[in-house]
């Protein structure tokens, strides 16, 4: 790789960085004011949390896969909750979708993921006893009686976003790097390669945690090459670097390793249940 390329995958790197910096921040920041409320709101909504978490799921932005997973690390919501926002959220997908003149799609496509993860996050709530959770009262009220307002609701929620922009740099720095060297358009050559295959190529390739490989699959869709199932099958389990917040803490390794697996099983039988349903 020449200087050009290393300088462009770094500045990508930096611009996807600081955008989930500001988002995650932005979220810390309002809800350091009222944890409390939104703790015992969470907890008292156990059924429709996977319903409010595919919702945000929906927002087309990098960051809500990464809020979710911080979330669910420190004990704020369930597997199942964190499942549904993994499903629903489709990182870059929808913006190349609307700009590539394919916005009929979307919100088929947007139903769709929003119905599947919030069934799926359900029956995940349903079949667990969620013991890893905890209200945020547990972590923040000690800060309320410890520190001031500015630690509180200014430098707290700083250094916690700063911690995760760290980690999301290095991450995207890696992966960038990655697809460089194997080439987006080796990529797309071998999802398009097979046609019984795209709905599992697709979801493997969706696994990637990085928004070229969103970006890949709708390139994919829109030129033809893939149908809309394996479409959908990839942006299913395409939560981002998401999945990677889940590894920082070694008392999650496990449980990231069986989400990962759940969304990968359910994003294919989805792309493959659709694609039977349209006639591949």
């Amino acid at each position: 790789m020449n200087l050009q390329i290393i300088k462009d995958i770094a500045l990508d790197a930096l611009k996807d960085s600081l955008s989930v910096f500001l988002f995650v921040f932005i979220f810390h920041a309002l809800t350091s004011f009222f944890e409390g409320r939104m703790a015992r709101f969470i907890a008292s909504r156990r059924i429709s949390a996977p319903v409010i978490g595919s919702l945000f799921g929906l927002i087309p932005q990098c960051g809500t896969s990464v809020l979710g997973s911080d979330m669910y690390a420190r004990g704020f919501i369930t597997a199942g909750t964190l499942i549904a926002i993994f499903l629903s959220c489709s990182d870059e997908a929808v913006l190349v979708l609307l700009s590539g003149g394919a916005g009929k799609i979307i919100p088929v496509l947007l139903v769709l993921k929003f119905a599947i993860g919030t069934l799926v996050g359900l029956a995940v709530n349903a079949m667990s006893h969620n013991d890893n959770l905890r209200t945020f009262t547990e972590e923040y009220e000690g800060h309320a009686h410890s520190e001031n307002a500015i630690d509180s609701h200014l430098l707290h929620p700083l250094h916690h976003a700063f911690e995760v922009f760290v980690y999301v740099f290095v991450i995207n720095i890696i992966m960038g790097t990655l697809i460089q060297l194997i080439g987006e358009e080796n990529l797309s050559n071998i999802i398009s390669g097979g046609k019984i295959l795209t709905p599992l190529l697709a979801s493997i390739l969706g696994l990637v945690p990085n928004c070229a490989s969103s970006v890949i699959l709708s390139e994919l869709y829109m030129s033809g090459n893939i149908a809309f199932g394996a479409l959908t099958g990839g942006l299913l389990v395409n939560s981002g670097l998401g999945i990677l917040i889940l590894f920082k803490r070694k008392d999650t390794i496990r449980s990231a390793m069986w989400i990962i697996a759940t969304c990968f099983a359910v994003s294919v039988a989805s792309g493959y249940a659709i694609c039977i349903v349209n006639g591949f």
